[in-house]
């Protein structure tokens, strides 16, 4: 079933249900990554007195959690031995380099807000939810970041035209994977991260590991205060930035990016994209309610309005790149007037 059939088909009393316990499954998974289940059994089988061992957890409901993993197929049982898929191994291991686990934390850090949604509605303000610790909950979002980023990146940058450009804004790039992998593809291209200085170690850090820390600076700063530094540019790079954000916002940063960049520059926004009826797709209009119970003003938004505020910017030759991401992600794109 895709993002959009929903409209078209009659609802099940068991899909109902399946939608509305939903969250019991997500809750299975992140209990299991907060309890690193999956990187102490890395590519070895263990029974529930072991890893009740390794994880300090009552015995009752270790097995419970071990069974429901095995059930939904993250974990396999054999006799009394628990061991980790292929899958699991690659994805939820912090020993592997594909490691998910970050971005499932984040789902994990916002979920009681997900559980007041109905009051957010009400009142049109994030809801109140636990704090896990400031320094946990970046690491979390920015990693998780980094982690989808990585999925898609390589291919974003090895099928947008950079030829001729010189110096690229990643604006908002947290720990800087477009950046990284524009330049991988685009030798004669050098970056800027500008983000908040709480990122920059993060952003680093990754930039040192792909050997990029000559090609790629870092510039801490607030985007609402004042104009972006390191100027002119010829690229910029806006990723999931202005969904953050209420319109006049974005227009705002719109408008500071657009006179950081040279005339001829090009300038591109990679967003969950709405259809203009705001009603479809489906990942994009559940994002926009994610973002009412975490965040003031911010919401997804539709193509037509995106495509306004870069006219107002001056952006002319707008046009929507082929790609899209499996979150309903795209990319708008423009030249500089």
């Amino acid at each position: 079933m895709n993002n959009n059939s929903r409209r078209s088909e009659k609802w099940t009393i068991g899909e109902l249900l399946d939608t509305s316990t939903a969250y019991w499954r997500g809750c299975t998974l992140q209990a299991g990554v907060r309890l690193d289940i999956f990187t102490l059994l890395g590519d070895r089988s263990m029974n529930l007195n072991e890893l009740r061992a390794k994880t300090g957890t009552d015995k009752r409901g270790i097995e419970f959690l071990l069974n429901a993993l095995s059930a939904m197929g993250l974990l396999t049982k054999k006799k009394d031995l628990y061991s980790n898929t292929e899958e699991t191994q690659k994805f939820l291991s912090k020993d592997s380099p594909a490691y998910m686990g970050h971005i499932i934390l984040h789902h994990h850090h916002i979920l009681d807000g997900w559980a007041q949604l109905d009051e957010a509605v009400k009142t049109g303000v994030p809801s109140p939810r636990r704090s896990y610790g400031e320094e946990t909950e970046r690491e979390s979002f920015l990693m998780g970041m980094y982690n989808l980023a990585m999925n898609f990146a390589p291919t974003i940058a090895e099928h947008t035209d950079l030829t001729g450009r010189h110096r690229l804004l990643d604006l908002g790039g947290g720990p800087g994977t477009y950046a990284i992998h524009f330049c991988l593809a685009n030798p004669e291209l050098s970056a800027v991260i500008y983000d908040w200085p709480t990122t920059e170690p993060f952003a680093t850090k990754t930039v040192a590991e792909f050997g990029l820390s000559k090609r790629i600076d870092f510039r801490g700063g607030d985007i609402t205060i004042g104009p972006i530094p390191g100027g002119p540019y010829d690229a910029a790079w806006l990723s999931h930035l202005l969904h953050s954000n209420g319109p006049e916002v974005c227009q705002q940063i719109i408008d500071k990016t657009v006179a950081a960049l040279e005339p001829g520059s090009i300038i591109m926004i990679h967003e969950f994209i709405l259809e203009n009826s705001k009603a479809a797709p489906e990942f994009p209009a559940l994002f926009s309610l994610n973002m009412l119970v975490n965040n003031p003003a911010g919401r997804a938004y539709s193509e037509e309005e995106l495509e306004s505020m870069l006219v107002a910017s001056g952006v002319i030759n707008i046009k929507r790149a082929p790609f899209q991401g499996p979150t309903d992600s795209a990319i708008l794109y423009g030249t500089v007037n």
